[in-house]
């Protein structure tokens, strides 16, 4: 087995999930990802861990819902229990074909998200990781050749973390000091308060309060009804496993109040009928990994991406909020990133400073 797996599950172990002797990992694999749970499990075994393998296909999941009524028992309580008595779940993303369940009704979808809520921020409070293993499914997602894939996902996971935290924290130290973010592009010209939040330092290990492998972000939560303006996404993605481009979205009082898209509209129709959460931002988070330097259509790649910013409609983290002020984060079923390149033109305020320019911070 390439060298590089062992090295990615070391990483996803040690640095990102800092798992110790007598740590309960549950294990949820993709049915992609076999040689990384393969080399995960090894290491778990090293540091004595006790491990509970879990098996996740999307095809799984499509036959499930398609057969289903609708009608779903809320957050069945074997499976809460799972999650509950977890100290980590680690998560190893790569199916065999990413748009499985593209043909499974939404409302469904959404029925099925707002039941399991519980079990979903059972599975938050515990030191969770997600990570991905290169496959073939992937890789054509991107529109890359296979072993192009493999050395960009290796190139964004095997970093020096540490070194990428420190630069990292420069910006955090300005969203927490900070007031008012601005973002201003082509087409784009918005505001938002981020005032009594904490920036996240998201340097791929839950000692920074970071959950995925590869990251290399700082994400902070705005105050829901500050929102003011106009934006436009221009990285082409997939929701729901519909490709969505040129995703433009106007904020009246902190909510969406106009909404188009250049194609997919529906998906983000979709999403915001979702629920009142689901109008309304639950993160703004800005991509700093140099290492992933073109959109791969992979949410946990592309949202870190160097000289890009991200916001997600519907739910906040928790991490972004003081104990005293937990009652103002956003609360949705939902947590649905939209992305867009800050390039020539663009630029990233905080309260009225450049911090970034052309996607080029004032450090670099």
């Amino acid at each position: 087995m390439d060298q590089r797996v062992y090295d990615h599950a070391e990483t996803l172990v040690d640095w990102s999930a800092r798992i110790e002797a007598g740590d309960d990992v549950v294990l949820r694999v993709s049915e992609g990802a076999h040689d990384l749970a393969v080399a995960v499990a090894e290491k778990l075994g090293e540091r004595g861990a006790n491990l509970l393998t879990v098996y996740s296909s999307d095809e799984i999941s499509r036959a499930y819902l398609r057969g289903h009524d609708g009608e779903f028992d809320a957050d069945p309580e074997y499976e809460l229990a799972m999650y509950e008595r977890a100290d980590s779940v680690l998560s190893l993303g790569g199916g065999r074909n990413t748009t499985a369940l593209a043909d499974v009704p939404g409302d469904r979808r959404q029925a099925a998200a707002r039941a399991r809520e519980g079990i979903r921020e059972a599975r938050l409070d515990t030191d969770w990781v997600s990570t991905v293993h290169p496959t073939r499914s992937l890789a054509q997602q991107a529109g890359m050749a296979y072993e192009e894939y493999r050395e960009f996902v290796y190139d964004a996971v095997l970093r020096d973390w540490e070194t990428l935290a420190e630069e990292m924290a420069q910006l955090k130290d300005l969203l927490d000091d900070g007031s008012e973010v601005r973002i201003v592009g082509e087409g784009t010209d918005l505001t938002m308060s981020v005032e009594n939040r904490i920036a996240v330092n998201s340097a791929a290990s839950v000692a920074y309060d970071s959950h995925n492998l590869p990251s290399g972000e700082v994400f902070t939560a705005p105050v829901v009804d500050s929102v003011e303006g106009k934006v436009v996404f221009d990285v082409p993605m997939t929701i729901s496993d519909r490709r969505v481009r040129d995703v433009e979205l106007t904020f009246e009082g902190g909510e969406v109040v106009e909404y188009a898209a250049a194609q997919g509209e529906e998906a983000i129709a979709e999403t915001l009928e979702t629920d009142a959460g689901a109008k309304r931002l639950g993160e703004l988070g800005i991509g700093m990994n140099r290492g992933i330097h073109r959109p791969t259509d992979r949410i946990l790649f592309d949202e870190k991406m160097g000289g890009t910013v991200h916001m997600a409609l519907g739910r906040a983290y928790a991490s972004n909020f003081p104990e005293d002020r937990a009652e103002e984060r956003n609360e949705s079923a939902v947590h649905v990133d939209l992305i867009r390149r800050m390039d020539e033109g663009s630029r990233l305020e905080v309260d009225g400073e450049v911090v970034q320019e052309d996607g080029v911070f004032r450090w670099e």
